[in-house]
């Protein structure tokens, strides 16, 4: 499969209505293997079980579907919208999201492992459990969205915002937060399973530095100053 060409910046998909693609003419061209969806709009569409992997979707958006047990993997996605979808039991592990727009979306798990995401966005979502386990991340922004659990093992991120998330747990195993901004985020619980480094960086308030403080087994003695 082609290497994708990275684009800058977030998802702003306008798909050419012009051109339509139906629902069985979708499962046929899933069904072929490798296949190319483009410059189409999808509507209220209900995909369950189906295989869609190594396909490219390029222009692509879609508006308000149900995606149930849909293995995304390996695939590419350019300039695709995922508005006020619900995805369950999907991956979309190993797969390159280039300009991806999940605003208000939810799913009880997805996976992205060992994917690249360049310029996505998670706005007002719902990710119950979110794997990047050896992604690389560059331009994620998930503003006000509630991420119960997620997983960082051996990813790399950078320019990553997370504003105004409720991030309940995370995990985080040789992933470095260095630059990473989390003051506004709403943390229940951090794991570091391996070194004290990776949280050398991250930025947060005063008083989630007491938090993760506790959180992390450091006990903070108040003391009069003379």
């Amino acid at each position: 499969m082609a290497r994708p060409r990275q684009v800058k910046g977030f998802a702003q998909v306008t798909p050419d209505l012009g051109e339509h693609m139906g629902h069985d003419v979708l499962l046929a061209s899933l069904a072929s293997g490798e296949a190319r969806v483009r410059g189409t709009a999808f509507s209220g569409l209900q995909l369950d079980g189906v295989s869609a992997v190594g396909a490219a979707f390029e222009n692509v958006a879609f508006r308000g579907c149900v995606i149930e047990g849909v293995d995304f993997s390996g695939c590419t996605f350019t300039d695709v919208q995922f508005l006020s979808c619900r995805f369950i039991s999907c991956t979309m592990a190993r797969s390159w999201l280039n300009r991806v727009d999940f605003r208000s979306c939810s799913a009880p798990g997805m996976s992205f492992g060992k994917g690249r995401l360049t310029g996505v966005l998670m706005a007002d979502s719902q990710f119950d459990y979110c794997d990047l386990s050896e992604a690389s991340v560059s331009h994620l922004r998930a503003g006000a969205t509630s991420l119960s659990e997620l997983n960082l093992f051996l990813t790399k991120l950078s320019h990553v915002e997370l504003g105004d998330c409720d991030l309940t747990w995370a995990t985080v195993y040789r992933s470095s937060l260095s630059g990473i901004d989390l003051s506004t985020c709403d943390i229940s619980g951090i794991r570091v399973s391996g070194d004290f480094r990776d949280l050398r960086g991250v930025v947060v308030s005063a008083p989630q530095a007491v938090q993760l403080a506790g959180l992390l087994g450091v006990t903070v003695k108040e003391e009069e100053w003379l």
